[in-house]
């Protein structure tokens, strides 16, 4: 994200709660996360995050095939069995109009432990040339009406058969599809989404023996009162892990076609970062078509292969992942932790994490800019518990390693409101975090990833 205070494209979801918040009416949360509960006797995190995902072999057997088929395996997944047929596809970015043969998956219904305001799905695949998918949600309300099927994402690994898009103009009256994000429309009322099933659907080119695998495919649903402060939290952990560093600014003006180049690239440049202390590295033939001029060529193909032509930018959070994991050996997944307690346990388990954040200059000690979005990526923490982050808005790659304070970090991230450089409400994104790590996690990453929720 630039420098500058600059509008999101997500904030129109402060929009329809701004009055609410201003007039003191109850929650009406657009954003939102899991706290620690201070009225709860036991000390025990309120829960207030659902995170799912279907990943086995048993799982991608559990939902209701038609033309798909479950793969062993070590890493297992759902491919194409027998196209149920062939439709035509007009790509809005291109208007060019292809057939494409089809099959589907749909998945059982997930009861939220978490009725929930707000949605992300996310998903790891492999999309040779020639093969491309959809995901959608379908949801039940708490009054018992149902939701339509949204579309979260038609996405491929490149960009040569279609363009990776989210889809637009989404809403039924209680819910609207804001990019990558269910939301329900006015969370006053106590509307809830309270169970949801994911459609997969897998295309290929007519007449091949093409397709595309999935691997991990999940939702997060979350609920949480509007907040602008959050409780302080307890340093618990001195310790930093050393991630190469990345600056989005040495690319300002590069490739201009994806978002206006590098000045909008944090979170590209963030996933590339982890991607990378993970062993992630990309050929010189697949750089090759990068101007070789341009320093850290691997940041520009990142951009390139994370970019929403709907959106128009680079920040789509589950293409983000979805990027993450077309790396061999890696998964990553859209979700929100509730806490700085949430990240030491990862850190601790040697898991960095990309954290979203908004905030006026004055409201973070030593980054120099106010941000409307940023992504930055948490690498430790220090004697004090101050978060040593990476941040991408730097001049130059060593300056990337920064710390913050610990206070000043946590409360810009986890709350769900705040005011932006006009005095005016937006949102926040009440711990919005992407986490990448091993297809094969170790016992203690598996058991560092299942105390945040992810399985």
């Amino acid at each position: 994200m630039s420098r500058a205070e600059q509008p999101s494209r997500r904030t129109v979801l402060a929009a329809a709660v701004a009055a609410a918040v201003v007039s003191g009416a109850g929650p009406a949360s657009a954003a939102t996360a899991r706290v620690t509960d201070a009225a709860d006797p036991d000390g025990a995190p309120s829960r207030q995050v659902d995170y799912h995902a279907w990943t086995s072999y048993a799982d991608w057997r559990a939902g209701t095939a038609r033309g798909t088929r479950a793969v062993a395996g070590s890493r297992p997944g759902l491919a194409v069995a027998a196209a149920l047929g062939s439709v035509d596809y007009t790509d809005p970015h291109t208007q060019k109009t292809a057939a494409w043969e089809y099959a589907t998956w749909t998945s059982p219904v997930r009861r939220l432990s978490v009725p929930a305001t707000e949605a992300i799905a996310s998903w790891n695949a492999h999309t040779p040339a020639g093969t491309w998918i959809q995901v959608e949600l379908h949801g039940t309300y708490s009054d018992g009406t149902e939701t339509p099927w949204y579309v979260m994402g038609r996405w491929a690994a490149g960009d040569e058969d279609i363009r990776r898009t989210s889809v637009d103009g989404q809403t039924d009256g209680k819910s609207t599809i804001w990019t990558d994000t269910f939301s329900i429309d006015d969370a006053t009322t106590g509307l809830r989404l309270t169970s949801y099933r994911l459609r997969l659907t897998l295309y290929r080119k007519p007449g091949t023996r093409l397709t595309p695998v999935v691997w991990r495919l999940g939702a997060m649903g979350s609920d949480i009162p509007d907040r602008f402060t959050v409780p302080a939290s307890t340093p618990g952990l001195a310790q930093e892990l050393i991630v190469p560093r990345y600056s989005q600014e040495l690319h300002v003006g590069q490739y201009p076609e994806y978002d206006n180049g590098g000045e909008a690239w944090c979170s590209p440049t963030s996933s590339q970062m982890i991607i990378e202390y993970w062993g992630g590295r990309l050929t010189p033939e697949q750089l090759a078509w990068v101007d070789p001029a341009f320093a850290d060529p691997q940041v520009c193909n990142a951009a390139r292969f994370t970019y929403d032509y709907q959106y128009e930018g680079c920040g789509n959070w589950p293409f983000n992942a979805a990027y993450a994991a077309t790396y061999k050996g890696l998964q990553g997944v859209v979700t929100r932790l509730g806490s700085l307690g949430d990240l030491e346990t990862l850190i601790a388990a040697g898991i960095p994490a990309i954290t979203s954040q908004s905030f006026l200059a004055t409201e973070l000690t030593g980054a120099g800019y106010g941000t409307s979005g940023h992504l930055m990526t948490v690498i430790g923490f220090t004697a004090d518990g101050d978060v040593i982050a990476n941040d991408p808005n730097s001049p130059t790659d060593p300056a990337v390693r920064r710390v913050y304070k610990r206070r000043e970090w946590e409360n810009i991230w986890l709350r769900t409101k705040r005011y932006n450089a006009s005095g005016n409400v937006s949102s926040g994104t009440g711990g919005v975090c992407y986490l990448y790590f091993p297809a094969e996690p170790t016992a203690r990453q598996r058991k560092a990833l299942a105390a945040v929720g992810v399985r």
